[in-house]
């Protein structure tokens, strides 16, 4: 039996990383859930972005559950996980401490969920996203702001969701919790299964 309590104490880990975001939106100054996304392109060389964790869906009781972040469909970071499909991340709180760190596989989360989420953002943000031609090559930000005039004048005060925007969601196969330690003795427990919905074994690594 692996001695595991505390800060890492339960069976799921999906309501443990709740758990966690939770305390660290008490604690963290700014954007308590940050995550650093990785993804590889088309040559296997890596990329790594800050973006926004916006919802940890279902329980292990439930069957499965993930991470789910929005972005625009045509970014670097979408044509590299829709070409694998598969990515990671790394939430770390310097607050706390801690971090999470997930691998996993990835699929689209297109439909009302989706819609609701773009629908909750602000409408400079919404329409932001009708103007970004995400990670493509920019002439000038004056360029930028007048494709934002542009497509206030043509989807107006309520623009629905960009045909190519929307959710990406993150199923893990792999999940560490970390947790910092007096001389640099940290605590790590490593997630793993071989397919969603399948039982976890779990791990006590060394620092």
């Amino acid at each position: 039996m692996i001695d595991r309590g505390g800060i890492f104490a339960g069976d799921d880990p999906f309501q443990l990383a709740r758990d966690w975001l939770t305390e660290a939106e008490g604690t963290e100054v700014n954007d308590p859930n940050a995550i650093a996304l990785a993804t590889v392109d088309a040559a296997g060389l890596p990329n790594v972005r800050m973006v926004l964790l916006k919802e940890i869906e279902g329980s292990q009781a439930a069957g499965d559950g993930a991470f789910v972040f929005y972005t625009n469909y045509g970014s670097a970071k979408a044509r590299e996980i829709e070409a694998n499909g598969k990515a990671a991340f790394v939430m770390h709180w310097k607050s706390l401490r801690r971090q999470i760190r997930v691998r996993g596989l990835t699929e689209r989360e297109e439909g009302p969920q989706a819609d609701a989420y773009f629908a909750s953002r602000s409408l400079k943000s919404r329409l932001g996203a009708w103007a970004s031609r995400q990670s493509e090559p920019l002439s000038s930000r004056m360029a930028l702001v007048g494709e934002v005039a542009r497509v206030t004048a043509s989807h107006g005060p309520n623009p629905k969701r960009p045909p190519f925007w929307g959710g990406i969601r993150l199923v893990p196969l792999e999940i560490e919790f970390w947790a910092d330690g007096p001389f640099r003795l940290h605590d790590r427990f490593r997630w793993v299964r071989d397919n969603p919905g399948t039982n976890w074994a779990i791990t006590r690594l060394n620092p």
